[in-house]
């Protein structure tokens, strides 16, 4: 993951209105936030160079490509062995991210299954890759809150720091 370091609120605009309008063009985006094409496409690859802007894979619904399910797996890991843990699940498909986690839990894995037979599957998958000690499943019954940037954007184009 790389160093994204602080964005402006010119280009936490520029975010918020390709978040509302994912297909626009650089010159669609130029006339939203009042700034030259030249200007937006320049912000856009530091955007990106920087890390601050990455794929746009999460606007993929997995049910979509027949993985219904979602689960989260917390996974305790022989601590030695961490990057190889973490290079086997990059192997696994169905694996959408890993996230290394402080406390008990050293992992928490974000996994799609085409039904309960197919979780269990990967999650005995998930157990017995070398260096895995333990692990837990918690299928995600319903998502609550979609994934969203737009309140920080937001946030960030009137130069709030904290609601409270």
């Amino acid at each position: 993951m790389r160093n994204t370091g602080e964005i402006d609120a010119v280009d936490a605009a520029l975010l918020l209105a390709l978040t509302e309008s994912p297909r626009a063009t650089v010159l669609a985006l130029a006339e939203r936030v009042g700034l030259s094409r030249n200007t937006v496409q320049a912000r856009l690859a530091r955007l990106e160079e920087r890390g601050a802007l990455s794929s746009f894979e999460r606007r993929i619904d997995p049910g979509a490509l027949g993985y219904p399910l979602t689960a989260f797996v917390t996974v305790q890991v022989t601590q030695r062995m961490l990057t190889e843990v973490a290079a086997a699940l990059d192997g696994v498909p169905e694996v959408l991210e890993v996230h290394g986690l402080s406390g008990q839990t050293d992992l928490l894995v974000h996994v799609v299954a085409r039904d309960a037979d197919d979780l269990y599957r990967i999650a005995g998958q998930l157990l017995a890759t070398e260096g895995v000690e333990r692990t837990t499943t918690a299928l995600v019954m319903r998502k609550l809150v979609e994934h969203r940037m737009a309140p920080l954007l937001e946030r960030a184009i009137r130069g709030d720091r904290d609601d409270g």
